[in-house]
């Protein structure tokens, strides 16, 4: 139920809303909101519940790969050459020249030691993170079976929904993996009005997307800026 106010400022928060997200007052001509919902229910034998999708992580492995099998066979075929009363080759000669000359405080061993580092950091976070961060997995209503939905599809799914409500003239909705901000240009009807319909209509859209964790949902929505 919407509470008496100024009508110069047609602003309701509802309980949920936290006041420092606005610097402790909203602006003129604005309404925004933090909208809670409850997400649809699983369906009973609903299988396990959904994780992130795994990245494939092709091209980092793929040149791991390469420069280790180029590597280790240059190595094995230098070693079998010295095996065979061959010298060995001159990379290998210059380097072990190279490392038995240099201390271990010099510029070019800690540069090369730094390298190595944070490629193998880059290579440990790889391996430990899931990836496809803009790929939201969905609710797994059936054993076996897992599907997800990409951020953008969700978001031009949300933007749909919301400009069919009365009084909205635009609207940008940013799909987030946790929260879904949307904000939206009112040119008719009390702010106040249409951002509870948009409450309602994109909860209601949320909850078809059939996420496995449905997402916080912001709403704003604001008068058309004034021309001239």
């Amino acid at each position: 139920m919407t509470e008496p106010q100024d009508p110069g400022n047609s602003t309701r928060h509802l309980p949920t809303v936290d006041p420092a997200e606005h610097g402790g007052q909203v602006a003129l001509d604005q309404s925004a909101s933090a909208a809670s919902y409850d997400p649809a229910p699983t369906k009973e034998g609903g299988g396990s519940s959904a994780g992130r999708f795994w990245s494939a992580r092709r091209i980092p492995a793929g040149l791991v790969a390469l420069v280790v099998l180029g590597g280790s066979g240059l190595l094995l075929y230098d070693v079998a050459a010295v095996r065979a009363d061959h010298p060995a080759m001159q990379w290998r000669r210059s380097l072990a020249d190279e490392l038995a000359q240099r201390p271990l405080n010099n510029v070019w061993v800690l540069a090369g030691a730094g390298v190595a580092m944070v490629i193998g950091l880059w290579l440990i976070v790889l391996a430990a993170t899931p990836g496809l961060r803009d790929l939201l997995p969905m609710r797994r209503d059936r054993p076996g079976v897992r599907a997800g939905i990409d951020r953008t599809a969700a978001a031009l799914v949300l933007r749909d929904r919301a400009v069919e409500v009365s009084g909205v003239q635009s609207v940008r909705v940013r799909m987030g993996r946790g929260k879904a901000a949307v904000r939206a240009v009112s040119h008719f009807r009390e702010l106040d009005d249409v951002r509870a319909d948009l409450d309602t209509v994109l909860a209601q859209g949320i909850d078809e997307l059939g996420l496995a964790k449905p997402p916080s949902l912001s709403v704003h929505v604001r008068r058309p800026a004034k021309k001239g």
